[in-house]
């Protein structure tokens, strides 16, 4: 099965059946003796046998991966360009199924799909696509000692590990094979368990669109059992990883003894500081959009909102309201929010919200919804406002990852600026004023990657990218990415 439309016909269609995906190892799409499950979360029903793939499975997908990367490596950034606009070509053409999907795998409203996710994962494809045809290498010319001519040459690296999350499954996935490849790294890449029907269409993409077999390799399984065998094979020198702190520590544990380059976007903590200035009419839907949208499962979600003092009471009032404008329920209808990714996950992000209850927190709007009919045992959460949290406890310091934030009061700006760097994460934070010196003032102060002015997730993909702190290391983009999936090298040459 190579064409990309019937792949999703075929996970679409006859819902009421389990359907099973399967690795792409060489060229070929190979099952596994052992399958996971995965479940719509809307549901909770089960709906698609996915592979349950071992070290056994991945030292294939790596074997073919090292052997096509010499012929790969050698071809021109110009083919590689071709053929990366070739399967941007295909998603965006198959743009509506890849949206279901996506929707019925994680949960997200099929309208955030189709508007956010596959059209930003064609978007990268076509955007490195092109990077890589644009980009150039320094050079000098030097005098002393002798007159030389040096210059960069930038040399893909091999096989490409890529570990990607699930909260955002096609278009993080996206975001690490456009420049890999495009670099002229062979790949491996492993998406999360939880949520792997985009990605096995995706594959279908690769070899419709022309890709040799063993240059795009995907093994689908558990962290333990098929991510850790990628991480220490000593094949595999460059590894990406998007997903938790705990999960991306352990995978630099393991990749340092094999001096290994990593690049690890992992949690975030983001601070969101409103100042007296703004109008509050202006900056609330935007503001409670970052705060719940995917339902809160996005690293870049604003979870700690610092308001001032001077208009806290006014600010919680104006956001509770508009977080009850929101509406929850079945990810296929007209909805604000679907289901949280899975029972485990929702289990979790229930528990914060009993933690506040439990730590006489003011609760002012959201917690566990009641779902009538075929989603029933769906997982969803309300958009859920804290107050009067803490500085110590769990709920401010703790990535949450759903629709659960905390709104504090503060007086002066040392004083935000202090709260919003006293968490173990540093990845963004957003600023709301209409003070010029206030904003760059705050935003230089912030020990985070990215900080957004009187702004919400607005992302161009020439900017550096990545955390700082137990949010990450090291940085994604178009020269941060071209440089991290290449070995730069100096060639000297003496001139006569």
């Amino acid at each position: 099965m190579q064409n990309t439309s019937c792949a999703a016909d075929f996970l679409l269609h006859e819902p009421s059946k389990l359907r099973t995906i399967s690795n792409l190892i060489d060229g070929k799409f190979v099952e596994t003796s052992e399958n996971l499950v995965s479940v719509n979360p809307a549901t909770g029903e089960e709906w698609l046998n996915l592979p349950r793939s071992k070290a056994a499975e991945m030292d294939k997908a790596v074997e073919a991966a090292d052997r096509a990367f010499p012929a790969w490596s050698a071809t021109s950034v110009q083919h590689r360009s071709r053929l990366l606009n070739k399967v941007a070509d295909i998603v965006e053409a198959n743009l509506e199924e890849f949206a279901r999907l996506e929707s019925k795998d994680q949960g997200k409203p099929i309208y955030l799909a189709k508007t956010i996710d596959i059209p930003r994962c064609v978007h990268n494809f076509r955007f490195f696509a092109t990077a890589i045809l644009h980009h150039t290498n320094p050079s000098v010319i030097q005098k002393e000692p002798v007159e030389a001519v040096n210059y960069v040459k930038s040399d893909p690296i091999g096989v490409a590990g890529l570990i990607s999350p699930w909260n955002l499954p096609l278009y993080l996935l996206s975001f690490k094979l456009a420049p890999a490849l495009a670099c002229g790294n062979t790949v491996v890449c492993k998406p999360s368990e939880i949520t792997s029907a985009t990605a096995w269409v995706l594959m279908h993409a690769f070899v419709e669109a022309g890709f040799p077999a063993g240059v795009v390799n995907m093994v689908i399984g558990t962290g333990p059992e098929a991510g850790e065998p990628l991480v220490t094979d000593p094949r595999v020198p460059v590894i990406s990883f998007t997903g938790s702190t705990v999960i991306g520590k352990k995978i630099a544990s393991l990749a340092a003894p094999l001096n290994k380059k990593v690049s690890l976007e992992m949690g975030g903590k983001n601070a969101c500081i409103v100042y007296p200035s703004v109008d509050l009419d202006e900056v609330i839907p935007t503001i409670t959009r970052s705060c719940f949208i995917n339902q809160g499962e996005i690293c870049l979600c604003s979870s700690r909102l610092y308001v001032h003092r001077e208009i806290f009471d006014e600010f919680c009032s104006k956001l509770v309201e508009k977080a009850k404008e929101m509406t929850v329920g079945d990810p296929e209808e007209n909805k604000t929010l679907g289901a949280l990714v899975s029972d485990v996950h929702f289990k979790k992000v229930a528990s914060y919200i009993d933690l506040a209850k439990e730590e006489n927190c003011e609760i002012l709007c959201g917690g566990v919804p009641s779902i009538e009919g075929k989603c029933s045992n769906g997982y969803f959460v309300s958009p859920t406002v804290v107050t009067n949290v803490k500085a110590t406890s769990r709920l401010l310091n703790e990535e949450i990852f759903g629709p659960v934030v905390c709104v504090v009061p503060f007086d002066t700006r040392d004083e935000a600026i202090a709260k919003a760097n006293a968490v173990p994460y540093g990845l963004s934070a957003s600023i709301w004023s209409k003070n010029v010196d206030e904003i760059h003032a705050t935003a230089s102060a912030l020990r985070v990657g990215t900080v957004w002015c009187n702004c919400w997730l607005v992302r161009e993909l020439n900017m550096p990218f990545g955390g700082t702190k137990d949010s990450g290391m090291g940085r994604e983009g178009a020269a941060d990415s071209i440089h991290f999936f290449t070995e730069q090298k100096t060639i000297c040459v003496k001139i006569n």
